[in-house]
């Protein structure tokens, strides 16, 4: 117990101090798990016997993410996005499978091996993919929505992949892979259910899978909301958690018991869950313990690199592991290039996903235990697996360095844009969601507007609703002029991009420093970056929406709609100039919290909105009593004038 107990004491500490110090080198929490548990691994060699009993922990991590993914995807959000999954994320998995198959059936491997091996390389790595995308704000990019939907596609397709397996061991050499299969049920019943298990042959075992696969989806369609309402009339918070744990655990070990993948059940189960109405308690029930175990998960991917095997022929394994992210890369670029990504896309699309991912371990497990996989062959696929993970996060770093010094020569490839013979005093960059409500509503005002954006089928839909729409890159100069920028009167920036709408309105500013620029920003942060560019007003995406939503809220605790107005345009009048001063404390590439000027005046000002809200307030209301004394008097008035008619 106290060796178990310090082996967690190793595997935490590292987390603390190498995933902090890889998070602002701006390495990504992925890269610094896997940093960490390397360091401990095969540099100190600080992991003991235990780490075994760890690694059983740490997988529940990747369960519980297949779980909480699973509640996310809605049987009718599929439905609609069943074009893109079946089409774009269809098409990786069976072209990279399929090529990296015949690859290896070409090299000598048994075709069943080939076809697990295929299978294994077609997926990537969504926990570190969706991440590090997350961190570097490039989910809502097309290349990151894209990524998105592949990702998608390939938990999904795991569920076949692991029905397909068994079928691969009825027909694979005979291998002996007794002795890894993890000895997990101590009980004697357990293990003689394994033991018949494992005696079927493999189209029985193929029906044992769609069978417990079809007890999951029944039992989580109508036998799991009795039990939700049971439990919620005890009305103990803490009940949920331990339901929440109990679907989690217990399913994993029934996959477990008839020889299936913890993940696959626990992923289905997620999915007949997603419409319940305790979907969200759920989720916030297991978020804190996939995120911790995740973390572990990625920390013991680190340590168990088998780096004697590495350094056996480092060259060869290192040359297969590039060769396998080149080849899947090549996939992926082709696959941008038919769906019309633009560049910066098409290159985050490819390095983002050319990785295998944390199924891959899952699935080379599953293989090894069924006999596809021979021990030697499972040892180096796992090595090879976690040396692309590991190579992921710098896979990121070259694209921004790519993005940033190859940004002009990548234009040259891209579609011709328009010639824009047509001027208007108002130039809208961009119209997606945010362009496009700006644009209506000064053209139904009667004013007329010119629209610049690099969707070249956005930009055509537009322009069968009549408008000015020309396709091109907003953040050329040329194009710019070509539009009217020297005598245009208004630019919006209106571009999802953060750093291009930045880099728009710092050379608008410097072309002309009459012009009034309105720029749409991400965040607090970039309404700062905003500002120093030389943008005039700036909208934050959400801050106008959230006004509304406070000031709909105030309405409905006793307000009247004119009190309820003034005290939002109060609150915007005084958060618009304290975000004007706090942007000249703010210092780039300086976290907030360690810059004190910044969080003393932010202080302040915070003391200064509440005041000066809580005087409105009481104006409004006093206001109101006022009224109240005058109607009354009125009432008065109007009582005594019969009186005073008749003579009473």
């Amino acid at each position: 117990m106290d060796a178990f107990l310090f082996q967690a004491l190793i595997y935490l500490g590292a987390a603390v101090i190498a995933v902090p110090l890889a998070a602002r080198l701006g390495l990504g929490s992925v890269l610094g798990y896997l940093a960490a548990g390397i360091l401990i691994g095969p540099v100190l060699g600080l992991v003991g016997s235990e780490t075994a009993d760890l690694q059983h922990f740490a997988e529940f991590g990747v369960v519980m993410m297949l779980f909480l993914i699973g509640l996310e995807l809605e049987p009718h959000v599929l439905w609609k996005m069943r074009m893109k999954l079946l089409g774009l994320g269809g098409a990786q998995v069976l072209v990279t499978g399929a090529l990296v198959g015949a690859g290896g059936f070409a090299l000598g491997l048994a075709p069943s091996t080939a076809v697990a091996v295929g299978m294994i390389f077609s997926l990537s790595s969504t926990a570190i993919v969706l991440q590090t995308l997350s961190e570097k704000r490039l989910m809502e990019t097309a290349g990151g929505r894209s990524s998105f939907s592949v990702l998608l596609t390939q938990d999904i397709a795991v569920i076949p992949m692991l029905a397909l397996l068994p079928l691969l061991a009825f027909s694979a050499p005979a291998t002996v892979a007794g002795g890894h299969a993890p000895e997990t049920l101590p009980a004697a019943h357990a293990e003689t259910v394994q033991g018949i298990v494992r005696a079927l042959p493999g189209w029985g075992v193929t029906l044992l899978t769609i069978a417990a696969v079809a007890a999951i989806v029944l039992i989580g369609s109508y036998g799991m909301r009795p039990v939700f309402r049971f439990i919620h009339r005890a009305r103990l918070r803490e009940l949920y958690t331990a339901l929440a744990l109990l679907i989690v655990i217990g399913i994993a070990w029934l996959m477990t018991l008839v020889g299936l993948s913890p993940a696959l059940g626990t992923f289905l189960a997620g999915v007949v869950l997603a419409n319940s109405e305790f979907r969200h308690e759920l989720e916030s029930d297991i978020e804190p313990f996939k995120g911790l175990l995740l973390g572990l998960f990625f920390i013991t991917v680190g340590a168990g690199i088998s780096f004697g095997t590495f350094f056996a022929a480092p060259f060869s394994i290192l040359g297969i592991t590039l060769g396998l992210m080149v080849l899947k890369g090549l996939v992926l670029y082709v696959l941008a290039r038919i769906t019309r990504l633009g560049r910066r896309d098409r290159w985050l699309f490819t390095l983002g996903l050319a990785q295998a991912g944390e199924f891959g371990f899952v699935l080379v497990s599953f293989s090894l235990q069924t006999g596809v996989l021979t021990p030697q062959m499972a040892e180096l696929l796992l090595l090879i697996v976690a040396l692309s993970m590991l190579l992921t996060p710098l896979f990121f770093i070259v694209w921004e360095a790519i993005n940033r010094a190859t940004r002009d020569g990548e234009r040259k490839d891209d579609p011709e844009h328009d010639a824009i013979e047509q001027t208007a005093p108002i130039i809208i960059a961009g119209i997606g969601r945010f362009g496009q409500v700006v644009n209506r509503m000064l053209r139904l005002a009667g004013f007329n507007t010119i629209i610049i954006d690099h969707d070249l089928d956005t930009v055509q839909l537009m322009r069968k609703f009549g408008f000015h729409g020309f396709f091109g890159d907003p953040t050329r100069p040329e194009l710019l002029r070509a539009a009217g920028l020297d005598k245009a009167k208004v630019l919006v920036v209106a571009m999802d991009n953060p750093a291009d709408v930045t880099k728009l309105v710092e050379y608008a500013r410097r072309a002309r420093p009459d012009l009034h620029i309105i720029a749409r920003a991400h965040d607090r942060i970039h309404v700062y970056e905003l500002y120093r560019a030389g943008a005039d007003d700036i909208v934050r995406e959400l801050f106008d929406s959230s006004l509304r939503a406070g000031r709909y809220v105030l309405e409905n605790v006793g307000l009247s709609e004119y009190e309820a107005a003034e005290m939002e345009r109060a609150f915007f009048k005084l958060d618009r100039s304290g975000l004007r001063e706090l942007a000249e404390h703010w210092r780039p590439g300086v976290p907030l919290a360690d810059n004190e000027a910044y969080m003393e005046r932010a202080r302040e000002l915070n003391r200064d909105l509440e005041t000066a809200l809580v005087a409105k307030y009481d104006e409004l209301r006093n206001g109101r009593d006022d009224d109240d004394d005058d109607e009354a008097e009125e009432d008065e008035v109007r009582r005594a004038e019969p009186m005073i008619a008749t003579g009473r």
